[in-house]
C-alpha cells in the first residue's frame, strides 16, 4: 500500500504511514486493573455522569508522532476537521497513508480528504491490525481510569487533552506501544 502511494504521489519525497482511529471518553468510566494488597479488593470511584467526547487519534509508529483533536461527536464533519488537521501535522514533502476502520465517517462520500493523505481500510473486525487501539488502552490505564470528572464536558475535554499530552511527552512510548514487527517503513523517492 505504501509503494502503491508512492507510484501515485511522485511529487512526494517520502511516503509515510499512520494509523487512526478514535476513542469515547467520559465521565461513565471503565474498570481497568490496578496493584492492589492480595485478597482485599480496592475501593474505587465511579462516577454517575453521562458527559462524553470523542478523542480523534493518528500516530506514525516510525516517527513516535501523534496528532489528536478532542470532539463532541462523530460525523462526517468533525473527520473533515481532524483530517484537516492531520494533513497540516504531515511533514511537508511527505505523503501519509492512513489506515483507518470503515466506520460512516470515514468512508463518506462527502468527507474531504487533504491531497498529501492517501486513506486505506483494512478489513472489516479487525482491531488487531489499529495500533492505535493500542494507545487508548494505555490513556485509559494511566491516566483516564479510576477518576471523577466534575465539571461536565469541560472537564472530560480537559481530561482527554491532558491524557493525550501527557503520552506525547514520553519520548518513545508512541513508537513502543504501536511498532508491531510487521509494520512496512516509510518509501523514501528519489
Amino acid at each position: 500500500m505504501i509503494r502503491e502511494a508512492a507510484d501515485r504521489h511522485p511529487e512526494a519525497g517520502r511516503v509515510e504511514l499512520w494509523f487512526m482511529d478514535e476513542a469515547r471518553i467520559g465521565q461513565k468510566g471503565g474498570v481497568t486493573h490496578v496493584w492492589y494488597a492480595r485478597g482485599v479488593r480496592p475501593r474505587g470511584v465511579r462516577q454517575q455522569g453521562f458527559s462524553s467526547a470523542y478523542l480523534f487519534g493518528a500516530v506514525c509508529p516510525e516517527r513516535d508522532a501523534g496528532v489528536a483533536l478532542v470532539l463532541p461527536e462523530v460525523s462526517t464533519a468533525a473527520m473533515d476537521a481532524f483530517l484537516a488537521e492531520l494533513g497540516r501535522a504531515v511533514p511537508a514533502g511527505t505523503h501519509a497513508v492512513l489506515v483507518l476502520d470503515g466506520a460512516g465517517w470515514h468512508v463518506s462520500p462527502d468527507l474531504e480528504v487533504p491531497p498529501n493523505l492517501t486513506l486505506v481500510h483494512p478489513p472489516p473486525y479487525s482491531p488487531e491490525l489499529d495500533p492505535v487501539e493500542r494507545v487508548w488502552e494505555y490513556l485509559r490505564d494511566r491516566w483516564l481510569s479510576h477518576r471523577v470528572l466534575a465539571g461536565g464536558y469541560g472537564a472530560v475535554v480537559d481530561a482527554a487533552c491532558a491524557a493525550w499530552n501527557a503520552l506525547l511527552a514520553e519520548p518513545g512510548r508512541l513508537r513502543s506501544l504501536t511498532s508491531l514487527p510487521w509494520l512496512p517503513p516509510a518509501v523514501s523517492i528519489s
